[in-house]
């Protein structure tokens, strides 16, 4: 405990960021307690380093009392005057009792503090780091897989996958890169723990971000989002500057932008559309790539009726209904979705009547409606379309071909 453990609190400082007085303070904490349980005392002891030297000191403490019944605690008056006569009634009498080879007890105990106070301000540095960067996006290695967990190696501490925040149609692989959203952040006593996760719709927008300029720099924004992690998911977007295509802005050239995204996303399905206030046009949007004729709604229920086309029923519903749930989702509406026909057989229901008296007409007739007549390509653009190169500028005749034959076929597999 010399000059040369100075000098390495003070390197530790600069290194680590641990401050040397509180590293000073510890130390004469654990010495304390070193002290009393090698030499077996129960009296109360102050140590004192020298920040200058490193020289230690071990004083005994004693209160002047006028009868004492502790003589490990307690000192009397006249006792007290014999080493200094200016001591009176409750003060603290200090004597060394500094033991030869203290020294060594005092290096050991001094190394353990210095290590535990090393790691706890370490892992105190890794928590803020990453607690100021929640709901963020992260790029790991996955380092293993256990029980179903997944560990994500983050450099300086590790990520965990939940098995409620994988994506079910994902395969997680050691030393596999990946990116993922920082969920939580939680500090316990073995140090920050990070909770991912690959399946919240977080995780799309913070890709839409890094993809698209427009999005990061705020010209763009992100309305909402819904999602059915592995299989689909739908974005809503409006953009701030009239001269903004916000579909165009995040689908790309040719879909470039989106297809780095559902790349990333191992496959899943992407549809973008532009929001609107009119609540009619959100919903018939957020129902593409299907045809929709009409839209009632209902402000009271926040419920809408939807006609579709017959051929467009299986369409618009989607598989196991999940297009329909997902423009629920995404719109806040509770979606109602019958074809032409079903609506002509159930005759004229009062479904909002009194809220749709002045909103009778086709939607067709208001252009509000069918996303091929108001929409460009590349708003009502999913996956498929992108990678097959059916997205061109103003020729939506592929979309609508291909939204034909997904009917056709839901159709035949339901039957």
């Amino acid at each position: 405990m010399k000059l040369e453990f100075i000098n390495a609190l003070e390197e530790i400082q600069r290194e680590k960021g641990v401050s040397k007085e509180i590293l000073l303070e510890a130390i004469e904490a654990a010495l304390i307690s070193s002290y009393k349980r090698n030499f077996g005392s129960s009296q109360n002891v102050r140590v004192n380093i020298e920040e200058d030297t490193g020289e230690i000191q071990v004083y005994s403490q004693k209160q002047v009392v006028e009868v004492v019944e502790d003589d490990t605690q307690e000192i009397t008056l006249e006792e007290a005057k014999e080493k200094h006569p200016n001591y009176e009634i409750g003060d603290t009498v200090e004597e060394e009792v500094t033991p030869r080879n203290f020294g060594r007890i005092a290096a050991q105990t001094a190394k353990q503090v210095v290590v535990q106070r090393i790691r706890e301000a370490e892992r105190g540095v890794v928590y803020e780091e990453y607690v100021n960067r929640a709901t963020d996006i992260i790029t790991g290695t996955i380092s293993r897989v256990s029980k179903g967990l997944v560990f994500v190696d983050l450099g300086k501490t590790e990520g965990i996958l939940e098995p409620n925040e994988q994506v079910p149609t994902e395969e997680y692989i050691h030393n596999q890169r990946i990116k993922a959203y920082i969920l939580e952040v939680k500090r316990t006593t073995k140090g920050p723990q990070i909770l991912l996760s690959r399946s919240h719709p977080g995780l799309v927008k913070r890709l839409f971000e890094l993809e698209v300029p427009e999005i990061h720099d705020g010209v763009v924004e992100v309305v909402g989002i819904s999602r059915e992690a592995g299989f689909r998911s739908k974005l809503a977007v409006k953009s701030l500057d009239e001269n903004v295509d916000p579909v165009g802005a995040c689908v790309g050239h040719k879909g470039s932008r989106v297809q780095r995204i559902v790349e990333e996303l191992s496959g899943e399905k992407m549809d973008i559309i532009k929001y609107s206030d009119d609540p009619r046009e959100f919903i018939t949007a957020a129902l593409s790539p299907s045809k929709v004729v009409k839209v009632m709604t209902s402000e009271k229920d926040k419920a809408a009726r939807v006609i579709v086309p017959d051929y467009q029923l299986s369409l618009a519903i989607g598989k196991e209904g999940q297009n329909a749930r997902l423009a629920a989702k995404l719109t806040g509406w509770k979606i109602d979705i019958k074809s032409e026909t079903q609506h002509k057989e159930a005759g004229s229901p009062n479904f909002g009547e009194e809220e749709n008296k002045a909103q009778e007409e086709d939607l067709e007739g208001t252009g509000a409606l069918a996303p091929e007549e108001n929409l460009s390509a590349e708003d009502a653009v999913t996956e498929d379309a992108v990678t097959e190169d059916a997205v061109t500028e103003g020729d939506t005749s592929d979309l609508s071909k291909e939204a034909t034959e997904e009917a056709e076929q839901d159709r035949k597999d339901q039957e």
